[in-house]
């Protein structure tokens, strides 16, 4: 794993990179822009953004990549992302949750070198080696409530999939669920995701699929929910396995929600390891250091490195980090804790409330781990 962080002086940007890229293999990258105010309104900040993204793929640790997903952070989804250009080339997210910094925009750009990568019907596909990686972000409805729009993008998603000849059991590897005003939408999503998964045969008894599920507002001011989705075709059953850290963690399914706590795919070369969103629970499913967000960040990253080590990976490994806060005044503590862990590693802190009001952190990661497995194919 490389770390490196390029500072524009002139853009005001700053890009954090992360960089796994075995030689004559798919090399894999993450960066987050950051970009500084400057008293701009968004247009200017976009536009910095924008070059720094251009930038970005000129730098020769990234050299011949493409991208495969964007994840834009802004203040103000609905008057901002009209502003924003159109891309097809990669699976775009865009989702208002603020980035702290006081910037009005952020990105999360995911990038790999030596795939085919094409839009396949709204689908973004990246083949190599006998692998399709199936990115589709942005998902959103605008009738009904909360549970309406959940089941009819699962829905949607679903025969989607089949186009792939996948399904949601056997090929979903990630989902993240962004619900508009948390404290009140939040249930009606887990409810129809439930009763879904039941349908497509994922119970307690099966297994369920990795995800986030946090407070964030589409720019569509009728949409409650907002889904994103990553599947994997052409991979051997024994290549995925799931993360619980028992001594930490309690099955999600004991307070009713369904979703793994991470999952892990192994591939000839390496492994990824998936984290879900992870906030400071304990093993019985309480909430630990109610109203404390030191302790709180502290026992979340403790939940995180069990999760981490159970997948034979550590937090060294980690490409990508993003942070979830409740109250934007925790942003300074908050920032320096971060800043002092993990001084090279790309992430990102936004406001965007968890799922229950008492917590005030929640966080999810991406790890990339060198493996040998002569039983499987190579990334």
């Amino acid at each position: 794993m490389e770390y490196n962080k390029v500072y524009w002086e002139d853009l005001g940007v700053t890009a954090e990179i992360a960089v796994f890229a075995p030689q004559n293999r798919i090399g894999e990258f993450h960066a987050i822009l950051h970009v500084e105010p400057r008293g701009e309104l968004f247009e200017g900040q976009l536009a910095r953004i924008y070059e720094g993204e251009e930038r970005l793929a000129g730098l020769p640790q990234v050299a011949g990549s493409s991208p495969i997903l964007k994840r834009y952070f802004l203040s103000d989804s609905t008057n901002q992302q009209p502003l924003m250009r159109q891309e097809t080339d990669c699976s775009i997210s865009v989702i208002q949750q603020p980035p702290l910094d006081g910037s009005k925009i952020a990105v999360w750009i995911y990038l790999q070198q030596g795939s085919k990568v094409a839009n396949v019907n709204g689908m973004v596909v990246a083949e190599h080696n006998g692998y399709r990686h199936l990115w589709k972000m942005g998902m959103h409805e605008h009738k009904g409530d909360s549970a309406w729009q959940t089941e009819s993008l699962l829905i949607s998603y679903e025969e989607t999939l089949q186009s792939f000849n996948a399904t949601l059991a056997d090929n979903c590897i990630r989902t993240w669920f962004f619900v508009r005003d948390v404290d009140t939408q939040y249930a009606g999503m887990v409810k129809a995701r439930k009763e879904n998964f039941k349908e497509q045969g994922l119970t307690e008894q099966t297994h369920f699929i990795s995800s986030t599920g946090i407070g964030g507002s589409p720019a569509d001011t009728r949409a409650l929910v907002q889904m994103g989705t990553y599947a994997l075709t052409g991979f051997d059953p024994a290549q995925q396995r799931y993360l619980y850290a028992p001594t930490h963690l309690n099955p999600t399914y004991e307070y009713g929600v369904t979703f793994e706590r991470g999952t892990v795919m192994e591939y000839g070369d390496r492994a990824h390891v998936f984290i879900s969103g992870t906030a400071s629970i304990n093993n019985k499913g309480e909430v630990v250091h109610v109203g404390d967000i030191v302790k709180q960040t502290e026992r979340m990253w403790e939940n995180v490195n069990a999760l981490l080590e159970e997948g034979g990976a550590s937090f060294d490994d980690v490409m990508q980090i993003i942070v979830y806060l409740r109250d934007i005044c925790d942003y300074p503590v908050v920032k320096a804790m971060f800043d002092r862990k993990f001084p090279d590693t790309p992430h990102v802190i936004t406001l965007a409330p968890v799922c229950r009001p008492t917590w005030l952190i929640e966080m999810e990661c991406i790890a990339v781990k060198e493996r040998h497995h002569a039983e499987f194919r190579d990334f």
